[in-house]
């Protein structure tokens, strides 16, 4: 009981109506401890005073601060005031005042009763010097400020906007349009409103919400305390949209297909894996949506595409997510060749609707978007890399393995020779080279040509190159954007593959599970674990023998794109609520 005697006094002292005086009292910070802790005895420390608190308010603060703000909600409700309104009618956004009375001279007011505004917003700034107050109020469109004056809001609205305003708290005002001698655009308040009475303290306004892991977890106060946050998420948007205007300019019809599949299909990855109670059976989180789209060929459609959620149950990076946005899109009687102009398009469109130009700044690298970009096979990127020509070991994987490991001990890099000798075919082996030596290095917008048959199992043979397959992926700052083939449309040939998919998953699934035998059970399981099951969708294989037209089909990474035109450095910069570890 002892122990809560301090805070006790805290919340009688706080909570006592504060009388305006000639005294300065001002905030600083978009909430300070010290500030609305203690009132006005934090303005002895004089203008550059900061909070102690450091980069965050800590949890017994935070604690004692809410205590008090939900003793001033109770007083709003003892007289009279809903602290939590139902609608407010504002007639301006703050940008859209800041727009039309951008020429209204210092020191003038704008009286006239079409003047007369009324707006709405999250106050993230106060002032106040005796019987004035300013407070720098915040909505969705930008800022502006609420001039308060004494003797002109009604009753005692001023001694409540002193005594039971806050930080974070989400305003309604009225009044008349005034720009200050100083400068600065500002609504005259007559009369105001709590419409949201928050119960939190917001971060320091110096210091910002700066601990990465809460950035994530708590994006609603990330994007408070950092406007520059939500203006990545409004670009995302408005890439997005770009991305649908200009399929659908082509021609391009938007479709859904099911999220809950009874095969995973269409890429290799460990799918999450769900329950169906009625059903009584599992079903698989989807890892790609090309085989429902391919169907929609089937029956008919020519040109359709998604945009949608995918999940995949594997590893988290900057780069990786669980979940996931990506654009699939497929167009009959076309080859790969049509969706090479088809990204092209669709990254400088939104690379100008976001950024007005094609050269952009990507941590630090310039990246020239302007068309066209290069075109190179595998093959020749990796000789150019390695000096090692892929095409003159045949099927000769040992001799093949011989001369990469000399050539990586020349080069001197330190890569993974294990992974080499993991290589089970040439194929293999040519595109882990490229993956470990060639990828990262392709900073400039790059289409590499050409893959083995091995690593492709949905793709067209090359109509000119045996063991190749016509596929291409996009790689900007050494960075996979877009994966597209000449569809494959074979029936017999796609089933095949498929099995020979199945085949070599359950040999490794085999080889994983008499590796870990006998040894301890890992409390995690590490993202390379194949105990997952690898089944074959038997109605995509029937419905390619009903006739599927020649085709080529794309998919786009929605959120490295982004990464790219907002210069972000992690996917989850630019995934609003992006997966993350259990808090401990």
């Amino acid at each position: 009981m002892e122990a809560l005697q301090p805070l006790k006094q805290l919340i009688h002292f706080t909570s006592l109506r504060f009388r305006p005086s000639s005294s300065f009292f001002i905030v600083r910070c978009c909430s300070s401890t010290t500030t609305e802790v203690t009132g006005r005895a934090a303005a002895g420390g004089g203008r550059n005073r900061r909070s102690s608190s450091g980069t965050s308010t800590s949890t017994s603060d935070k604690e004692a601060i809410r205590a008090i703000r939900i003793k001033k909600v109770e007083e709003l409700r003892s007289n009279g005031l809903e602290p939590y309104a139902y609608k407010w009618d504002r007639t301006h956004s703050a940008s859209q005042l800041q727009e039309i009375y951008k020429n209204l001279g210092n020191g003038e007011e704008s009286k006239s009763e079409n003047d007369y505004v009324s707006i709405s917003g999250r106050i993230v700034a106060r002032r106040a010097f005796g019987k004035l107050a300013f407070l720098t109020l915040r909505d969705d469109s930008g800022m502006i400020q609420l001039y308060c004056e004494k003797e002109r809001l009604l009753g005692d609205q001023f001694d409540q906007l002193k005594t039971l305003v806050d930080i974070g708290d989400i305003l309604g005002a009225n009044g008349s349009i005034k720009r200050t001698e100083k400068g600065e655009l500002s609504v005259c308040v007559n009369s105001f409103s709590i419409l949201t009475k928050s119960l939190l303290p917001l971060p320091d306004k110096y210091h910002g919400l700066t601990d990465i892991d809460k950035r994530y977890r708590q994006r609603y106060v990330d994007m408070i305390a950092n406007p520059e946050v939500a203006d990545t998420f409004r670009k995302r948007a408005k890439i997005v949209s770009e991305i649908r205007q200009s399929v659908e300019s082509f021609g391009f019809l938007e479709v859904e297909t099911p999220v809950l599949q009874g095969a995973a299909g269409g890429a290799e990855a460990r799918p999450f894996i769900t329950f169906h109670n009625s059903l009584g059976r599992d079903l698989y989180l989807r890892i790609a949506t090309e085989l429902h789209l391919k169907r929609m060929l089937v029956g008919g459609f020519e040109k359709v595409y998604e945009i949608g959620r995918i999940f995949r149950n594997e590893g988290i990076s900057t780069r990786h997510n669980p979940e996931f946005t990506t654009i699939e899109m497929y167009e009959a009687y076309s080859d790969y060749e049509s969706m090479m102009n088809m990204a092209e398009e669709i990254v400088t469109r939104c690379a100008l609707a976001v950024n007005g130009k094609l050269k952009i700044d990507y941590q630090g690298v310039e990246i020239c978007l302007e068309r066209p970009w290069r075109r190179e096979t595998m093959h020749n990127l990796v000789k150019e890399a390695t000096g090692i020509d892929f095409k003159n070991f045949g099927d000769d994987l040992k001799a093949a393995k011989e001369h990469t490991h000399k050539a990586i001990d020349i080069l001197g890099d330190d890569l993974d020779k294990s992974s080499i000798e993991a290589c089970s075919s040439v194929g293999h082996l040519l595109n882990e080279v490229f993956e470990m030596v060639v990828e990262p290095k392709l900073l400039q917008p790059t289409f590499v040509l050409d893959y083995p048959i091995e690593i492709s199992p949905l793709a067209k043979p090359h109509r000119r190159h045996s063991g190749l397959t016509e596929r291409f992926e996009l790689f900007i700052c050494g960075r996979e954007m877009a994966n597209a083939f000449s569809e494959l449309t074979d029936p017999l040939d796609q089933r095949r593959r498929l099995e020979e998919q199945v085949r070599q998953h359950n040999e490794k699934k085999a080889a994983s599970g008499l590796n870990k035998a006998g040894a301890k059970e890992q409390e995690n399981k590490d993202d390379d674990d194949d105990s997952y099951e690898v089944t074959l969708d038997e109605d995509f294989l029937t419905a390619l023998e009903y006739g599927m037209p020649p085709a080529s089909g794309m998919g786009l990474g929605i959120d490295r794109l982004v990464m790219l035109l907002t210069d972000s450095p992690s996917i989850r910069d630019v995934i609003a609520f992006p997966v993350l570890k259990i808090q401990q």
